[in-house]
């Protein structure tokens, strides 16, 4: 005899089986959900990582070139300017060693014109 369905049919189950079929469901929910953050979390991880390395491999060996030579050049006018300022700039040497061979021999001529001056 087969059983007739409708909406007044009753359904016995006990309470333990209906507590754990809620809380099944419930984990099982729970545990899709996190498995689904983590991947959407690791994929935007990868895009991301991915648009860094593509910005790096747009960046051409030229641009690299320019700020090493940049930064040189910084660097070099910092030892420049520290020269200036102690007195030790190389061309500031060369004018000295010039002055002071224009001031000897200009003693040495003033001393000559002396002589000549005093007769002998």
């Amino acid at each position: 005899m087969p059983a007739k369905l409708n909406e007044n049919t009753e359904v016995a189950l006990p309470l333990r089986n209906i507590i754990s079929m809620v809380a099944a469901a419930s984990l099982a929910t729970w545990a899709y959900f996190g498995v689904i953050e983590r991947l959407n979390t690791l994929e935007t991880s990868r895009e991301l990582m991915n648009a860094d390395l593509l910005k790096k491999s747009e960046q051409t060996t030229t641009d690299s070139e320019q700020f090493m030579l940049i930064e040189h050049l910084a660097s070099e006018l910092e030892k420049l300017q520290t020269d200036i300022e102690s007195g030790k700039a190389p061309f500031d040497q060369q004018q000295k060693l010039t002055l002071d061979f224009y001031e000897r021999r200009i003693t040495s001529l003033e001393e000559s014109m002396e002589k000549l001056r005093n007769g002998g």
